[in-house]
C-alpha cells in the first residue's frame, strides 16, 4: 500500500482520524495557499478536495483526479447586486458631489450604497458599491467604505470598471480607480475603463495576479486601435503605465500629462474644471517606441532615471560572474559555443537564478529539449538541488513543489511545426507578455527556426532584418532575451586537439550577430580538462552599466545541472590586455 507522501499529501507526524490540510493539486494556485481544502481520514487512508474535488485511496490510488496545470475554462460567481441608489441629498451623493460627480452619472452607472462586510475591520459597514458590467450583467462589486477600506466579490470575474460603455469605439482610456472613470465620464468621455484594483506596488517582483484581469479581457482590448493610459501621477501610477503599456503594445499607447499639482483625472476635475480634463486627454502623446522626439515625449522617462538612477541589471546568481554582465529588460543577448558545451543547460540555471531572486517569468521556445517533460526535467532537478532519478532522486512531495513553482515561472511554447518562422515564435511570445506579463524569453535554437528568406534578400540582409525584428521586440515589451545561435564548425587546434573558444563572429551567416546583439556570452569547455569545469566567456556588453568583457569558470554538477562559483579565470595572463581592447569597442558601441 502506497503512503500519503507518494501522493504529495502532508500530513504532521502523529495525527489520527480527520486531518485537514493543503491540496498538491489545486492550493499552491489559490489566492490564499495556506487554506486547508484538502479533508484526509488517515485510518481509512482516504481524501477528498473541497474545492478542486481531487480524491483517492492508499489502496486504489487517484480516483478522480484533475490536472492542475492543463488549461481549463475559469468558472466564475455571479453575485447578487440589488441596486439601493443613495438620495440625492445623502451623504454619500454629497461625498461625490464634492468630488465633482453628479447625481446624473452615479445613476447611469448604477452606483449604490449597502451594508458590507469587511474583512479589514471585521465587521458590517456601510459602503458605496461600484457593479463591473459586462454585456449588461453584473459579474463583480467593488465596495468602499470611509476608511477607504476596499473589497471585491470572492470567486466572482475580475474585468475592466465601465466595459459596456466602450462599445462602438476605437479608443479606449484607462484610468486607475473608478473615481477617475467617473470623472472622465462628467468630462464626456465615455469610452473609459478603470482597472480593477488600483496600481501596483513599484517594488513588487511578481504583477501576475495584479494584472491577471487581462487574459479575460483580450478579446475586448483587441477592438481597440488606440488605448489612453490616464494613470495616477505617482510612483505606483508610472509602473501601471508601464506595465499596461508593455502587456497591450507600447505601438498602440499614448499617455496623458496631469496638470502641475494634479494627481489623477479627479483631482483635475476638482481643482481645474471638466474643460481642462478634456484638454488633458486632447493632448496625449504616444508612448515613446523608437524614433524622433522632443523632450517632453519623455520626460516622464527623465523624471524616472532622476528618481531611481540608472537600471544596472540582474545580477546572474554567480558572484563571480556578477561583474561582468547583468541583465536589463528591452535588450538581448547572443548565447554561443560549440556542440554540446552546455549553452542550454547554462541558460536553464540562468533563468533559474532570475526567477529565484526577482520573481522573473519566462516564455521558453527550446525544441532541442523536447518533450516537454524532459525539460522540466532539468529545471525540477535544478531547482529541488536532486537528480531526476537514480540514488538520491527527488521525492514525490518535491516533485509537485518543483512542479508548482516551474508552472508559476515558465511558459514553454510550442508553435505549429509547419510555420517555426521567427514571426510565428513572436507572436507566441507577444502572448505570452499580455497573458503572463513574462520578462524574460529564450529561443533555443536560431537554427531550429524556419528560415525561408525571401530571394530578394542574401542571407546576411535576412539576418540583419531578423535580430532588427528580435531587438525591437524586446525593447517595445521591455524584456530581456537570449538568442543561443551554434557556431560554424572550427577547427580543432592540431596540438592539443581543443577547440577554439567561439566569438559572435563565429555565428554562422553575418557578422550581424556581433553587431546587433546588445550582449555576447561564450559557453565552453575544454575537452582535455575536467569534465565539470564550464568557461563562461562574456564577449560583449554594449552598456558599461551591466557588465563588462572577461571570463570565469564555474563548476558544473551533472547530477543537479546546477552550476557553482569557482574562481575568475585567467588564460595565459591575457585576460587583462583583451578586457581593455573590448572596453574601447563596448564604448564605441554605446555612442
Amino acid at each position: 500500500m502506497k503512503t500519503f507522501e507518494e501522493f504529495g499529501i502532508s500530513i504532521p507526524a502523529g495525527r489520527s482520524g480527520e486531518v485537514a490540510t493543503s491540496c498538491p493539486q489545486c492550493s499552491s494556485q489559490r489566492k490564499k495557499p495556506n487554506v486547508k481544502c484538502l479533508s484526509v481520514n488517515v485510518e481509512k487512508g482516504v481524501w477528498h478536495c473541497n474545492h478542486c474535488d481531487w480524491r483517492g485511496t492508499l489502496k486504489q490510488g487517484v480516483e478522480e483526479r484533475s490536472n492542475p496545470y492543463a488549461h481549463r475554462p475559469k468558472t466564475y460567481r455571479r453575485p447578487e447586486y440589488r441596486e439601493t441608489p443613495q438620495p440625492e441629498d445623502g451623504p454619500v451623493a454629497e461625498w461625490f458631489s464634492k468630488r465633482g460627480i453628479p447625481a446624473e452619472v452615479l445613476k447611469r452607472n448604477r452606483i449604490g450604497v449597502g451594508k458590507v462586510y469587511m474583512p479589514q475591520v471585521e465587521a458590517e459597514v456601510d459602503a458605496i458599491r461600484f457593479p463591473f458590467i459586462l454585456n449588461g450583467e453584473v459579474v463583480n462589486i467593488k465596495s468602499r467604505d470611509s476608511q477607504k477600506n476596499f473589497r471585491m466579490e470572492s470567486g466572482a470575474e475580475r474585468i475592466f470598471f465601465g466595459m459596456d460603455d466602450c462599445a462602438g469605439a476605437d479608443t479606449l482610456i484607462i484610468v486607475e480607480g473608478e473615481i477617475d472613470k467617473l470623472s472622465l465620464d462628467v468630462a464626456g468621455f465615455k469610452n473609459c475603463v478603470s482597472v480593477p484594483d488600483g496600481a501596483p506596488s513599484p517594488k513588487a517582483k511578481d504583477y501576475t495576479s495584479k494584472f491577471s484581469f487581462l487574459e479575460g479581457c483580450e478579446e475586448f482590448l483587441a477592438g481597440f486601435s488606440r488605448i489612453i493610459l490616464a494613470v495616477d501621477n505617482d510612483a505606483p501610477g508610472r509602473k501601471l503605465e508601464e506595465e499596461l503599456a508593455r502587456r497591450l503594445g507600447k505601438e498602440r499607447c499614448w499617455f496623458v500629462t496631469w496638470p502641475e499639482g494634479c494627481k489623477d483625472a479627479n483631482d483635475v476635475l476638482v481643482k481645474r474644471g471638466a474643460e481642462t480634463l478634456r484638454e488633458c486627454v486632447g493632448q496625449v502623446r504616444p508612448y515613446p517606441i523608437e524614433g524622433l522626439f522632443n523632450v517632453p515625449d519623455f520626460m516622464p522617462q527623465v523624471v524616472k532615471l532622476y528618481e531611481e538612477g540608472l537600471a544596472r541589471g540582474a545580477k546572474t546568481g554567480w558572484a563571480t560572474l556578477d561583474p561582468y554582465i547583468s541583465f536589463v529588460p528591452g535588450q538581448w543577448t547572443l548565447v554561443t559555443g560549440v556542440p554540446s558545451s552546455g549553452k542550454s543547460e547554462f541558460v536553464d540555471a540562468l533563468m533559474m537564478n532570475l526567477a529565484q531572486a526577482y520573481g522573473w517569468t519566462f516564455a521558453v521556445f527550446s525544441p532541442e529539449n523536447q518533450p516537454l517533460e524532459l525539460h522540466f526535467q532539468k529545471l525540477a532537478e535544478k531547482y529541488v538541488g536532486k537528480p531526476f532519478f537514480g540514488r538520491g532522486r527527488l521525492g514525490r512531495t518535491e516533485l509537485n513543489e518543483a512542479a508548482t513553482w516551474i508552472n508559476e515561472r515558465f511558459t514553454f511554447l510550442l508553435p505549429d511545426v509547419d510555420d517555426l518562422s521567427v514571426d510565428s515564435v513572436l507572436n507566441l511570445l507577444k502572448i505570452a507578455v499580455t497573458r503572463k506579463g513574462v520578462r524574460g524569453a529564450v529561443i533555443d535554437p536560431w537554427n531550429e527556426l524556419d528560415h525561408s528568406r525571401p530571394s530578394n534578400l542574401t542571407e546576411t540582409e535576412y539576418i540583419s532584418k531578423s535580430l532588427t525584428r528580435i531587438r525591437r521586440f524586446a525593447r517595445e515589451h521591455d524584456i530581456h532575451l537570449w538568442l543561443i545561435a551554434h557556431p560554424t564548425k572550427l577547427q580543432k587546434d592540431k596540438q592539443n586537439g581543443e577547440y577554439p573558444v567561439p566569438t559572435p563572429y563565429d555565428v554562422s551567416g553575418s557578422a550581424h550577430w556581433r553587431n546587433k546583439a546588445d550582449n555576447a556570452l561564450t559557453v565552453h569547455r575544454e575537452i582535455g580538462g575536467t569534465g565539470n569545469l564550464v568557461q563562461i566567456h562574456v564577449q560583449k556588453v554594449r552598456f558599461k552599466s551591466s557588465g563588462k568583457p572577461g571570463a570565469v569558470e564555474l563548476r558544473y554538477d551533472y547530477l543537479t545541472g546546477r552550476y557553482y562559483d569557482l574562481e575568475k579565470l585567467d588564460i595565459d595572463g591575457k585576460q587583462d590586455v583583451e578586457e581593455v581592447d573590448l572596453d574601447a569597442e563596448v564604448i564605441s558601441d554605446a555612442r
